[in-house]
């Protein structure tokens, strides 16, 4: 067998960003988060302890980037335009990758840009596969970048 062809449909894809969504980073969420996963860390939980910290403030454990509160990205219709412009219809989560850059915490308002990092045709047990990668980069309401977020699909 051979691996996937990229079409030039798809490699036009390349670099093109989705609409940007707005996250709201609440207080509440995180301590709620920060249960959910089993944190334990004062910093995210006990309001007074985080007060006192050299954050100042309840800070979010690593994963949690709050709530969207406006979202023009749709992750389906994503894959739909993939489809269309030639990717396979079978879809895998690859897996995700994250390089936090910068500290996250309440009251921080993120905004996350999302493209098409890379499209690449490989040959794998499951025959001629397309591996795409989106890569999300999150801004805080200072300018900073928090977090870099890589998420991989398979079509085949």
């Amino acid at each position: 067998m051979a691996a996937f062809v990229v079409t030039d449909s798809l490699k036009q894809l390349i670099g093109q960003k989705e609409p940007p969504v707005v996250f709201k980073v609440e207080e509440g969420a995180i301590q709620r988060y920060a249960q959910a996963v089993g944190d334990s860390n004062p910093l995210h939980s006990d309001v007074e302890w985080a007060a006192n910290s050299k954050w100042g403030r309840v800070m979010a454990p690593p994963g949690f980037m709050g709530w969207p509160i406006s979202s023009g990205f749709n992750l389906f219709k994503l894959f739909e335009k993939l489809m269309k412009a030639g990717a396979p219809m079978g879809l895998l989560d690859g897996g995700v990758e994250y390089d936090f850059q910068s500290p996250i915490g309440a009251g921080d308002i993120l905004v996350a840009e999302i493209m098409i990092a890379s499209i690449e045709g490989r040959e794998t047990k499951m025959g001629p596969t397309m591996v795409t990668t989106l890569q999300s980069t999150y801004t805080n309401h200072r300018g900073a970048v928090v977090l870099v977020v890589r998420n991989t699909f398979l079509n085949f």
